[in-house]
Parts: C-alpha cells; structure tokens; sequence
C-alpha cells in the first residue's frame, strides 16, 4: 500500500506569519529570503517592509513530518523555492511540488481555495491530508465530490503554525487509513 500524500503550505503552518511582527515564535528560527528570488509575487504580501522577506521556521517540524508516514509534497506559492529556502532550514530533503500554473490566484466564483483542483488532480485517486491556512467548507465539499479516496482538509493558525495537536491529526489520519509506517508519539 503506498503511503498517502501530505500537501504543505509553507506560509501559515510552517511560518506563522501572522504571529506578532516583534517576537518570533519559541524554538523558530529566522531566515531572510531576498525579494528577488524566484516568485516573490505571494510573499511581498507578507512583509510591509522593502528589505528582504522574514520567514520564521521551526527546524524541529522536518523530522516530525518524516515520521509521519506520509509522502511529503510541497503544496505553496513557493513552489520549487520551498527546496531552496524552506526544506534546508526545517531538515527536509527535495521534494515534489505542485506546479499550479496558470492557477496560480486564480479566483474561482464558487470560493473553493485556488489549489484544491490542483490538489485533487495531483493526488490522482490517493489518499491525502493538506496543511493550510487558507481552506473552507468549500474546499472540503470539492474533495469530497471530486477525489475517490480519504483527503484531510486541516486547517492550521497563521498565527501559531504547526503544533503537537496538528501533528496529532495527521497521524491519526494516517494510521485510520492503515499505513503501518506511522511513528508513534
């Protein structure tokens, strides 16, 4: 049985960006991302300032999310950038991306969330969960409708990101769907 697939959103979950601009959160660290680095379109959003953009990551949440018993893939506006900037920092090796495309902000007159479609396309029939702080009843009710296998929608504060309970969820997820490869605690 092949693992299911865990998307990841990196603004939000694995950076809490919303959290308060002066104190970066207990055990996270500080990168600086350059503006011009690949497509910084999202992430001017993120910061007021001109200078470069600050991320803040947990190099702890790499080797929690490898043992979760999933197929890590990058599900973020920073795409390919994620390996460069993101994954070294937390402890994660390369991994697959989703390419949205020309979807990439597309709004959708029925709310659901720019990515599911794409989502849902990529995990082709497979089991998943999805990290991201941007997701709605809309999006679950299009996986639903759309992807033949279980896909967990679980939403995480941008302003905590990643926590203990969150990792929880996905274990639990990944354990209910009989992967036996899921570490425990």
């Amino acid at each position: 049985m092949s693992r299911p697939l865990l998307f990841l959103d990196v603004d939000g979950p694995l950076n809490p960006y919303a959290a308060k601009p002066t104190r970066r959160p207990d055990g996270y660290t500080t990168v600086r991302v350059p503006r011009d680095s690949g497509d910084s379109q999202d992430r001017q959003e993120l910061s007021l300032s001109r200078g470069p953009l600050r991320v803040w990551l947990n190099p702890a949440h790499g080797q929690a999310l490898l043992k979760l018993g999933y197929e890590l893939c990058w599900a973020t506006t920073w795409m390919a950038d994620a390996n460069r900037w993101i994954g070294p920092v937390i402890g994660l090796p390369e991994l697959p991306f989703v390419d949205f495309g020309d979807r990439l902000f597309q709004e959708r007159p029925d709310g659901v969330h720019w990515k599911t479609a794409s989502l849902v396309e990529y995990a082709n029939s497979r089991s998943f969960a999805w990290v991201d702080d941007e997701q709605s009843d809309s999006d679950q009710a299009y996986v639903t409708a759309h992807h033949r296998a279980p896909g967990l929608l679980h939403h995480v504060n941008p302003r905590i990101g990643l926590r203990e309970d969150d990792f929880r969820t996905l274990a639990d997820f990944a354990r209910s769907l009989g992967t036996s490869r899921v570490a425990s605690g």
